[in-house]
């Protein structure tokens, strides 16, 4: 029986802790934006692993559209007053989240 083992932190696949590690160093960056024809696009900036998980649980949450462009997530709508808690849900730290 073989064991695989994480090239960055030497520990067993099984135990690896890197993805906790990239999670808690990110500095998430939400801002708003009006653009042609007065469409609100709120967009999140920073999530750079599970973004299409994070994209698909925020959409669903806030009930409204978006996607992932150019490694961000832009949703339809001004949401920045509910995204925190949201983000938080998902295991982000408060600190580490800022809006504009």
């Amino acid at each position: 029986m073989t064991l695989e083992i994480c090239s960055k932190c030497g520990l067993p696949k099984e135990l690896c802790i890197c993805k906790q590690f990239e999670r808690a160093s990110q500095k998430i960056i939400v801002r708003f934006e009006v653009r042609t024809f007065g469409k609100k696009v709120t967009i999140i900036e920073g999530i750079t692993n599970d973004s299409k998980k994070v994209a698909s649980f925020l959409k669903s949450k806030l009930g409204c559209g978006g996607t992932i462009k150019n490694g961000r997530i832009e949703l339809q709508g001004d949401h920045r007053k509910r995204i925190k808690n949201l983000l938080m849900e998902l295991g982000y730290k408060e600190n580490q989240i800022e809006i504009y």
